[in-house]
């Protein structure tokens, strides 16, 4: 190994003993990283416990116990206590049995010897140049060993893996995200299947039609589980659920699983370009309005974006169609995946709401902080009024604008089923609100567990974007 290997192979251990020294710290963390890294911990432990008795802390504590566990020191100790402890219940009004003050006096009495024995151990050791070993301290001095790192790399591999990870603010941030979404997912999935459950609705009835004899209702809830108990179905579909395979559904026979991954397309492209139209015409109208307040310009548009967040989608779509399929004739009234034209009304009726969210929000956020005092500062270096507006304005403004854009198109991607209706796109929307009337369990819990992962994501990268946008986040994440 020569002098640089050395060298990285250094920084790294070193980078690596900081970092599970701030594991062992986090309660969470300290049981995962005893788990993963079992064998190398049970190591480290036994060399721990081998040092331990040899760092000097045994005999710098019995030395500074028989410096303060004196009669006199002691006596004047309890003296002072019990005094304190008078003067609270007098000030608080409490009025508790002798023998109970002198419990109360003694605990505190004994905490308050056990702090101050151990603070003044470590004293003594700082005094004599040296410290109490800690478990992260040995696991520091054996991994600059190459011989014991290279070792312990197979059956240390995972717990590596989550140090590397932890010492990375962003992965860890969106590592603890994604295993939230794994409880989100895993509650959401157990109380929708608890509705289903306890809801009247018959599901086999509803398929086989009124005509259903008993026998074939029975056949029917045998073959898809729903004759068996309450908590056998609830871990039948969360199982189902970990395993990535939905089932099949009561209507069509259809893989839950496949048919959500075929119909996710086409919702997300009508999302995507709702989400882009949004953008393109609200940031510049909410940013022009805040220039101009109370101008005519702000008056005009503002009052427009109020409309378009007071009509209903299904309106707007049915005049929609009204006008420019059957009237006028220019546009496809239904959705053609192989025609593009058809794509304009549903995009657009989709688009109207969130442009007008977004326009009024950038117009209030821009407001609160065109007048700032880093604004006022900018425009007084001279910098130009553009260069002010968008560097120091807007960016600061963005917040808000990031989480309102983040909600309306996790909103979206969860299915936009009136959208999806009025204009018969068969998308995740309309699909979801089709199989609630059965109800179609599977592919019910199929909905709720993709609406649950769209959103979780969503959010995720709503915080990742707070982070890029504003310093302030980004330092206190990586402090976090």
């Amino acid at each position: 190994m020569n002098v640089a290997e050395g060298s990285r192979m250094s920084r790294l251990a070193h980078t690596l003993g900081f970092i599970y020294d701030k594991m062992l710290l986090h309660p969470s963390y300290r049981y995962v990283l005893f788990i993963l890294g079992l064998p190398v911990n049970l190591i480290v432990l036994l060399v721990w416990r081998s040092r331990r008795q040899q760092d000097g802390w045994k005999v710098a504590r019995q030395e500074a116990e028989q410096e303060m566990l004196t009669h006199a020191y002691r006596d004047q100790l309890h003296g002072e206590i019990e005094e304190q402890l008078r003067r609270k219940h007098r000030f608080f009004k409490q009025h508790v049995s002798e023998s109970e003050f002198q419990r109360e006096t003694q605990e505190w009495l004994e905490e308050t010897l056990r702090k101050e024995v151990n603070e003044r151990t470590t004293f003594k050791l700082r005094e004599k140049g040296q410290q109490r070993t800690t478990m992260a301290d040995t696991f520091r001095s054996l991994i600059n060993h190459p011989w014991f790192f290279v070792l312990s790399l197979i059956p240390g591999c995972l717990m590596y893996g989550i140090l590397l990870l932890y010492g990375n603010p962003y992965l860890k941030y969106i590592f603890e995200r994604l295993l939230m979404t794994i409880f989100v997912i895993m509650g959401v999935a157990t109380l929708v299947f608890t509705i289903l459950y306890l809801s009247p609705f018959n599901p086999a009835a509803n398929i086989l039609g009124e005509t259903a004899t008993p026998e074939q209702i029975v056949a029917f809830n045998h073959v898809y589980g729903l004759d068996q108990p309450y908590l056998v179905q609830l871990w039948n579909n969360i199982k189902g659920i970990a395993l990535f395979d939905l089932g099949r559904s009561f209507a069509g026979n259809e893989d839950v699983t496949a048919t959500i991954a075929r119909k996710f397309p086409i919702t997300l492209t009508l999302a995507v370009i709702s989400l882009l139209i949004a953008i393109l015409i609200a940031l510049p109208i909410g940013i022009i309005s805040a220039i101009k307040p109370n101008s005519l310009f702000d008056y005009t548009f503002m009052f427009i974006a109020l409309i378009g967040l007071s009509i209903p989608n299904f309106w707007q779509g049915l005049i929609f169609i009204l006008n420019f399929s059957i009237k006028m004739q220019w546009l496809p009234a239904t959705f053609n995946p192989q025609n593009w034209l058809s794509m304009i009304m549903p995009t657009i009726v989709l688009g109207t709401g969130l442009t007008a969210a977004v326009a009024r929000m950038t117009r209030s956020s821009t407001l609160e902080v065109i007048h700032e005092d880093y604004v006022m500062t900018a425009r007084a270096k001279g910098l130009s009024e553009r260069h002010v507006l968008l560097k120091h304005a807007v960016r600061n403004a963005l917040i808000p604008i990031v989480t309102v854009v983040g909600l309306q198109f996790g909103g979206m991607l969860g299915g936009a089923a009136v959208t999806e209706k009025v204009f018969n796109i068969s998308g995740l929307g309309s699909y979801i609100v089709d199989k609630q009337f059965i109800p179609d369990i599977p592919s019910i819990m199929g909905g709720v567990v993709y609406t649950a992962i769209t959103i979780s994501i969503i959010n995720v990268i709503v915080d990742l974007m707070y982070a890029f946008i504003d310093p302030r986040v980004r330092s206190k994440m990586k402090q976090y």
